[in-house]
């Protein structure tokens, strides 16, 4: 009678293994966010993954994406007030990206308060950027729910408000051959000449190297990848970097030779009564 009474026979080895015991108390979590829970079971809800049972955060996602792509365009609306329709596109496209997630859920240490189920805990789903991301966004679907769309907003804003000091929206989500053309075109110089120089390995797994030339600037840059188009990449990389290098030391010869001229004198004028 003992032996059967005792709590431990009875406890799922499975759950004992899918929650830590080390887990950090959800108010933790709240704190980050900014925002506490009315109904908590919404909150255990959008950390569940779906590993772990039939009840799982899948439907919280698909609305937090929702929820994230109107929160940050409305973000975007009001501090870009000079971008057009496509340059917000751009924008807020690479903010609600898997990555952007994953680093905001990284900042939010959400990995220690999901629950996974013993096979994605064993294969790193910790530490997964999809699992992650797709947890933040049904948390901000969980957030709808349990207040509306005015405190998921606001939570929202908070956690990208430090993303946005950080980048510049003028460049975000333009890729380095886009930068380079824009930089020289700005300088009113012609826009640069790719060519492949070789290649190199097998059919299936050629090595591309390819030359970028600036022919104002003096400048020429390699760039290798596996395709034509990813070593262009790497080389316009370079030549940025190379271009702007160039100008900024132009720019500052020209400001020391305007500093060392001497002031331009006032001309002598005469009184013709006075010299009469």
């Amino acid at each position: 009678m003992a032996q059967s009474s005792t709590p431990a026979s009875t406890t799922s080895p499975v759950a004992l293994s899918a929650v830590s015991p080390t887990r950090p108390p959800v108010a933790e979590l709240e704190k980050r966010l900014g925002y506490t829970f009315k109904d908590q079971a919404l909150l255990k809800l959008a950390l569940t993954h779906r590993s772990f049972g039939a009840a799982h955060n899948e439907r919280l996602e698909f609305l937090g994406d929702s929820v994230l792509n109107c929160a940050v365009g409305h973000l975007l609306y009001r501090q870009l007030k000079q971008f057009d329709e496509g340059d917000l596109s751009r924008v807020r496209s690479n903010l609600v990206r898997q990555q952007a997630l994953h680093d905001i859920a990284q900042t939010l240490s959400l990995h220690q308060y999901l629950h996974l189920g013993d096979g994605e805990l064993k294969s790193g789903g910790l530490r997964r950027p999809s699992i992650l991301a797709d947890a933040l966004e049904a948390l901000f679907g969980a957030i709808f729910l349990d207040s509306g769309f005015h405190e998921a907003s606001r939570v929202i804003d908070s956690l990208y408000a430090p993303i946005l000091k950080q980048v510049d929206p003028k460049t975000l989500g333009k890729d380095a051959k886009t930068l380079l053309q824009e930089f020289l075109q700005g300088l009113g110089l012609p826009l640069p000449a790719y060519s492949v120089v070789a290649t190199h390995g097998a059919a299936h797994s050629q090595l591309f190297e390819v030359e970028c030339a600036v022919a104002k600037l003096s400048i020429t840059v390699l760039g290798s990848g596996a395709s034509r188009r990813a070593a262009e990449q790497v080389a316009a990389t370079q030549a940025l970097l190379a271009a702007r290098a160039a100008t900024a030391s132009v720019q500052k010869k020209s400001r020391r030779a305007k500093k060392s001229e001497p002031p331009p004198q006032a001309p002598l004028v005469f009184d013709d009564k006075k010299q009469k």
